[in-house]
């Protein structure tokens, strides 16, 4: 017990991930294709050539952490701001003060997070003091910086997008807090690594949730005879608030789950697919991996039978981005009915196989010279174009003109089927082979 008073004191008792907040770059977790020995940013950070920049990346990823250690490098005054508390004339006041101090010969880093809740007007007024260059600007979003912030404040940053944390990213630094002082290294704590594994999938990529959760685990445990602290598998899944699965993102079983529902769409069983979506989402897939897969479904399995299959799926990954989990999993839900329950074509997969075939063994065929672009004299006089005759121009939009190279000829990659709307589709065809072949009624 006497172990648990060191976190009496007001430091000891804030949360983990504030306890273990990196100061330098030396400790920083993650994005390594920014502040990795030689990339951009991290020269600009040693060289002291710092400008105003937006941070775009998913929670917990150490946006504010990034401009913390910024500030602290580049010896500027670090002022946080937040879109919900901060209105006109308390920015223009910060803006004040960040005058005097450039006068005075010290920059001030203004640390704008959720930059994409401020509205126009406070985006606007940071405008000329970003000019002027009394404040360097960080801002950190979660959303596309090209929709959510004015296109002149844009124009004058530089954006760098940061990446959700590896797995592996995410377990170092567990383990670091279990060993740290900082933050749990004066406590005797009982954990298997299948769990700290556990707790950086779960996480997703935020080192706030796998830290919370680690947190949170710890504090829930009992304590043995000993004085260890305990992790059992009953009190991690209670923290994770879902069951303890065996899946690995990397593994055999992760690929069993996807071709499960891959093939339960294709098999248009909508129970089945549901059903292998959400064992994906229970055991921490990315949601977006899931969406990705589907919009490549809709076209694959299902093509022209229902060529709102790939809106529906699209529509689904970007509702995924906006959301994120939990709340996306109907969304997810929506798009695998939808796929399952739509007529099924592979019509379009097959099309693209036979060409890839074709292009392998005539990787080089010339493009007919009748369809070849002649904007110069000199290439008409070689016949670029001549003989092409333009669709629009005829009574029927179309012409009895070759495209294909002459070594394919005759060639038919896209075989429609008569599922769903593609029987249209395969009529149609028909009707504009008849005509080419001269053999219209």
């Amino acid at each position: 017990m006497e172990q648990l008073s060191l976190f009496d004191n007001q430091e000891r008792t804030a949360p983990l991930a504030n306890r273990l907040r990196p100061e330098a770059l030396e400790e920083y977790v993650g994005q390594k294709h920014l502040i990795g020995k030689g990339m951009i940013l991290r020269q600009l950070i040693e060289r002291d050539q710092i400008s105003s920049m937006i941070f775009w990346g998913p929670p917990g990823v150490g946006k504010t952490t990034l401009a913390r250690i910024i500030a602290r490098q580049t010896k500027a005054k670090f002022v946080e701001f937040s879109a919900v508390t901060s209105g006109i004339k308390e920015i223009k006041e910060v803006m004040a003060q960040a005058e005097e101090n450039r006068i005075m010969g010290t920059r001030t880093l203004l640390f704008a997070d959720e930059i994409h809740r401020f509205n126009k007007a406070q985006q606007d007024a940071f405008l000329p003091y970003v000019e002027k260059g009394s404040i360097i600007l960080v801002g950190a979003t979660t959303e596309n910086p090209s929709f959510e912030i004015n296109s002149a404040l844009l124009s004058r940053c530089k954006v760098f997008i940061l990446k959700a944390l590896e797995e592996n990213e995410i377990k170092e630094l567990l383990l670091y807090a279990l060993k740290s002082p900082k933050g749990l290294g004066n406590m005797e704590i009982s954990i298997e690594d299948a769990q700290v594994s556990a707790i950086a999938r779960f996480s997703n990529g935020d080192a706030r949730t796998a830290l919370n959760t680690l947190e949170m685990a710890v504090f829930n445990s009992e304590m043995n005879e000993k004085a260890v602290l305990c992790v059992t598998k009953e009190v991690l899944a209670q923290c994770m608030n879902r069951r303890s699965l065996l899946y690995d993102k990397n593994g055999e079983e992760h690929y069993n789950l996807i071709s499960a529902l891959h093939k339960s769409m294709r098999n248009s069983d909508p129970n089945a697919a549901v059903y292998w979506m959400y064992r994906m989402l229970d055991g921490g897939e990315d949601p977006l991996y899931i969406a990705r897969r589907l919009v490549r479904f809709a076209s694959e399995d299902v093509g022209m039978a229902d060529s709102n299959a790939l809106q529906v799926a699209v529509a689904s990954y970007q509702a995924c981005h906006f959301l994120g989990m939990p709340e996306c999993d109907v969304h997810l839900a929506h798009a695998v009915v939808y796929l399952a329950m739509a007529p099924k074509s592979n019509a379009l997969y097959m099309a693209c196989n036979a060409c890839k075939k074709d292009i392998k063994e005539f990787p080089a065929e010339p493009v007919p010279l009748h369809i070849c672009n002649a904007p110069t004299t000199l290439m008409q006089d070689l016949h670029y174009g001549e003989g092409y005759i333009y669709a629009h121009n005829t009574e029927e939009k179309m012409a009895r003109m070759q495209c294909l190279p002459d070594a394919l000829a005759g060639h038919s990659y896209y075989q429609p089927t008569t599922q769903g709307k593609e029987k249209q589709v395969k009529e149609r065809l028909e009707e504009i082979e008849k005509w080419k072949n001269g053999n219209a009624s």
